[in-house]
């Protein structure tokens, strides 16, 4: 067998100059982004004067474990971190079941009323019941307060990730579904064996939306869960940061009163 060659391109010295100040931007860009990720490492091991007193620091004068010892004592973070676990990925579950079982239907030219479901969904963009009828209809209708659920079924769909999944399933050729049903598929065979299959791109897309949605939330939890065992991190982050500021408040007004007495 003959080798081939490789064909190597030779740059000039002005191109290679440039890709090296490319390079050099790019890097530096990303230390850039890295900096705030090395400050909260660097406040970690920091302690709360130093915190109180340096404004941006990237390598404690004092190292201390403080922090750390007060997460794993109390273990209300470790709680917490499974609390919003458990909920990210049962969630997610639900929104994917839901979002996929009502794209499909509404997907499809033979389904009758599908413009009019479809315009159900959207007007649900544009028009909410608003907190206080959510609560009520939550806390003192479904008796969904202090249970997980109370985060799971009001956002049990998202309208425009559902329509998102509702667009791409309109672009799957229909020859496929109609070959399904030549060898004998019924409805939620073809859903399940073609659809689906085909879809993973779209699916790990909105999964990662719903599941980011379900990590940051902090407004329903606060709202619905009371009982500390239900608390998700970011309300243990929350009740952590009021702390340490009304800690801080109170050094602060100690190292007044004492330059003021001086």
């Amino acid at each position: 067998m003959a080798k081939t060659k490789t064909l190597k391109v030779k740059r000039s010295p002005a191109d290679q100059a440039v890709q090296v100040l490319i390079y050099v931007i790019v890097g530096l860009f990303a230390l850039i982004t890295l900096l705030p990720f090395i400050y909260i490492v660097a406040g970690s091991f920091a302690t709360e004067r130093e915190l109180t007193e340096r404004a941006f620091f990237l390598i404690p004068h004092t190292i201390s474990m403080n922090a750390y010892d007060y997460i794993f004592k109390t273990g209300d973070a470790i709680h917490g971190l499974k609390n919003s676990i458990i909920v990210t990925v049962v969630g997610t579950f639900i929104n994917m079941f839901f979002s996929c079982t009502l794209a499909y239907p509404l997907s499809r030219p033979y389904f009758k009323g599908r413009t009019f479901f479809t315009n159900m969904v959207i007007i649900t963009m544009l028009f909410t019941g608003g907190m206080v009828p959510s609560y009520i209809m939550i806390s003192n209708v479904l008796h969904l307060k202090d249970s997980f659920w109370a985060l799971w079924l009001p956002g049990a769909i998202n309208p425009f990730n559902m329509i998102i999944i509702k667009n791409f399933f309109q672009g799957l050729p229909m020859e496929l579904e109609e070959a399904a049903r030549m060898d004998g598929c019924n409805d939620g065979q073809t859903f399940l064996k073609i659809i689906l299959p085909l879809s993973k791109p779209v699916i790990a897309s909105v999964s990662l939306f719903y599941a980011v949605t379900h990590w940051n939330s902090y407004f329903n939890a606060m709202m619905y869960i009371s009982d500390k065992n239900l608390e998700v991190i970011q309300i243990v982050l929350r009740r952590i940061i009021f702390l340490s500021n009304r800690e801080r408040i109170r050094l602060g007004s100690i190292r007044y009163a004492a330059t003021e007495s001086s």
